[in-house]
């Protein structure tokens, strides 16, 4: 506005009130940023901590705060346009309540702005024109009323005095709100019928304003008697939202002339438009009726100013004071005013996550509010200052149970019928290293077949962590041992993405088993957080060992041959083939096969236990010297396979057979053939000493005789003594074992 200077006029009054509340007095219009006063330090409050407190000026609902804080000093600054008129019309008195709100703790300063007026409208009258009808019978000293001008400032600022321009009939008499034209020198129609007067309304304000308007008087005859209303003011009530055609009030005003003179009209006098727009009036009648939309919330009191008018013109003012009551029309509103979003799961119970702000544009007990919350929720909320409620948690949160959580906020009014709202606040948790990976079993077995490839994958373990992301991302690792005093690493590598177990090495079932080696597994939190499992691995037998021959020993060592009496009968045990392997289970199953023999109607084979028999009795046409070719196979498959060959003499009596001298051998093994030869005919002898007591005793019996044989493994002691020789300690006790008469 010209010659406004703010600096000039703004006013830092801090003022205290009774109940504590900091107050501020300046004028309208300041510019935006004008400073209004230091309210941090007003209210012994830390600038520095501002901004870590989000202090912030709030308003009710929508309202505008018209003011902000400045986070870095503390000052309060002008935020929007302050129109003093606008907000609070002719009240003398304008005050502005805001709230300082800051955080972390809650804390709420309510804080009042006193708006001074200034001068920045001019006085207005509702008309240009003014026509007033005035009889020559009118006499000296005749008062005329005419509407005073209004000027929407307020005290010194509002119209002070009104002037009239200087001519020959009239003077202007000023009474509080009464402007009347009072007529000084008598009219007279024939000499002048128009008269046309120039008012001017001036204000108080510096610089001083002006309004005018043109009385315009028309000479007629007389008409002495204006309208008399039957009310100085009238008073109405008038609930809000009532509908259209609602009679608010009715006026009435009587002349006391006749005719034209007395008959009287009714209108708006200087209004506002948007009263206008509100209420309408009935000319003929006065009745005042409801044209538009009531809202005790937008305006609560309504001043009508009515006037009355008789048919020449001579009108009368009265005032209708229309006080709008509240409506439980408006339904509380839910502020989130701060949310800490998302919320660690280790939170303590009671720790704040939200601040909430409840209103309602109502009154009385239309605006109380009660706010309650869903069940079941480890939140509730706590009363805090004014409308403000605190949102904590009750209890711990678990984000592997629940992640997210839709709370919803319900405020109810106390008006009747209640009112009520919702409003959702969505919150999320945030994952903590709070759970281990678990595997999925207790223990793992991994099964692996002998002479596998290196690198092939024997098994695979699988660990579950719940936590998210990084907290939930597992390594797998093989915890350091030994296996037969060699690294487990030698024996075993684990891939640390997907938990899959390859060989290192090819294992052998011969000299190794089984094994178990321990797998960890970690996550990625910090600190990292891990577990262990067992993983036992089992290796299966394959065959690749065949068969090992023990007795007879293998040919080219050593010079082996069986004696067979002639008097053998069929179904004697005449020797007996002895082997092992060194696999397991049905690779470790053998069986025995004469594959070639001298005579291949003579002897026969068990299976299964290698036992060399005769099929019938000898008789004097078999050859002497017999020469079988024994194979010995596995169960496995492929099946393996090992074979030998079994000299056999059929003779009672060494020196029956004199090719035996021309049997060759190696000269390094001539004299243990020598001692072979002795041991065989000693033992040869001992035999035969025995079986001849047998075949006595037998016939004493008048039984028939049978061999010693029967039953009998007959292996010389020549080959005893060789394979004591040949064999180790554990293939002896084998050996020995094996040719145990059955």
């Amino acid at each position: 506005m010209m010659g406004l200077k703010v600096s000039c006029f703004v006013f830092f009054l801090l003022l205290q009130a009774v109940n504590g509340d900091v107050s501020y007095s300046f004028q309208e219009e300041m510019k935006r940023g004008s400073l209004i006063g230091n309210i941090a330090k007003d209210l012994n409050l830390d600038s520095s901590k501002l901004f870590a407190r989000n202090a912030r000026v709030d308003a009710a609902g929508n309202r505008k705060r018209y003011c902000d804080i400045s986070l870095s000093t503390g000052d309060l600054i002008v935020a929007d346009r302050i129109d003093r008129e606008g907000l609070c019309g002719e009240k003398l008195s304008c005050v502005i309540k805001r709230d300082l709100v800051l955080e972390n703790p809650l804390e709420l300063h309510p804080f009042s702005l006193h708006i001074h007026d200034i001068n920045d409208n001019s006085p207005q009258f509702k008309e240009e024109l003014i026509n007033i009808e005035i009889r020559e019978s009118a006499v000296r000293g005749a008062r005329f009323v005419i509407e005073e001008a209004h000027d929407a400032d307020v005290g010194q600022n509002s119209v002070q005095q009104y002037s009239l321009k200087k001519n020959d009939n009239f003077i202007l008499a000023v009474n509080g709100n009464t402007i009347e034209l009072v007529l000084d020198k008598e009219l007279d129609r024939e000499k002048q019928q128009n008269i046309n007067l120039l008012l001017t309304a001036l204000d108080g304000g510096s610089p001083q304003r002006s309004g005018t308007v043109v009385i315009h008087v028309t000479v007629l005859d007389a008409n002495d008697n204006v309208p008399v209303f039957s009310q100085a003011v009238y008073k109405a009530s008038l609930p809000e939202n009532s509908p259209l055609d609602t009679v608010v009030v009715t006026v009435s005003a009587t002349d006391a002339d006749e005719g034209v003179n007395g008959e009287v009209t009714y209108e708006f006098g200087h209004v506002s438009e948007d009263v206008k727009k509100v209420f309408s009036i009935d000319r003929k009648n006065g009745k005042i009726k409801v044209k538009g939309a009531i809202d005790f919330e937008t305006v609560a009191t309504y001043d009508l100013r009515i006037k009355a008018k008789d048919g020449l013109g001579l009108s009368s003012y009265t005032k209708v004071t229309v006080d709008v009551t509240d409506v439980n029309d408006n339904i509380p509103v839910i502020y989130v005013k701060s949310l800490a979003n998302p919320i660690p799961e280790n939170v303590s119970p009671g720790t704040e996550v939200s601040i909430i702000n409840v209103q309602d544009a109502d009154s009385d007990n239309n605006q109380q509010v009660r706010c309650s919350i869903q069940q079941g929720a480890p939140f509730k909320l706590v009363p805090s200052i004014k409308n403000y409620y605190s949102l904590v948690t009750t209890g711990q949160l678990d984000r592997e149970l629940v992640s997210d959580y839709n709370i919803t906020i319900t405020a109810t009014d106390e008006g009747s019928p209640p009112l009520s709202s919702s409003k959702t606040v969505q919150l999320s948790v945030a994952d903590i290293n709070d759970n281990p990976p678990v595997f999925e079993e207790q223990s793992y077995s991994a099964y692996v077949a002998e002479n596998n490839k290196p690198g092939s994958t024997l098994s695979s373990v699988t660990a579950r962590d719940p936590d998210w992301r990084q907290n939930g991302t597992v390594i797998y690792s093989l915890l350091a041992g030994e296996v037969n005093g060699a690294p487990v690493s030698s024996y075993l590598s684990v891939n640390g993405d997907t938990g899959v177990i390859h060989a290192v090495r090819s294992f052998d079932y011969e000299q190794l088993r089984s094994f178990k080696v321990h797998v960890m597994v970690r996550d990625n939190g910090s600190p990292p957080l891990s577990s262990n499992v067992t993983v036992s691995v089992f290796i299966s037998d394959v065959n690749d060992n065949s068969p090992q021959i023990l007795y007879p020993a293998p040919e080219g060592n050593s010079f082996m041959t069986e004696l067979v009496p002639k008097a053998a009968h069929a179904g004697s045990l005449v020797s007996k083939v002895i082997a092992v392997d060194a696999d397991s289970g049905q690779n470790a199953w053998l069986s025995y096969h004469i594959v070639k023999s001298t005579d291949p109607g003579l002897f026969t084979i068990g299976v299964h236990s290698g036992e060399i028999r005769t099929q019938r009795d000898i008789s004097e046409s078999d050859s002497m010297k017999q020469n079988l070719i024994v194979a010995v196979k596995d169960n496995g498959q492929p099946s393996l396979s090992a074979t030998c060959s079994m000299y056999l003499l059929i003779s009672d009596n060494l020196a029956e057979v004199p090719e035996l001298k021309d049997i060759s051998y190696d000269e390094k093994n001539s004299k243990l053939t020598s001692y072979l030869i002795i041991a065989l005919v000693s033992v040869s002898t001992f035999f035969l000493t025995f079986i001849i007591i047998i075949l006595g005793v037998r016939f004493c019996r008048r039984r028939k005789p049978r061999l010693l044989f029967d039953g009998a493994v007959a292996i010389p002691s020549a080959y005893l003594l060789l394979i004591t020789q040949t064999l180790t300690e554990q293939e002896l006790y084998a050996a020995l074992t094996i040719m145990t008469p059955t």
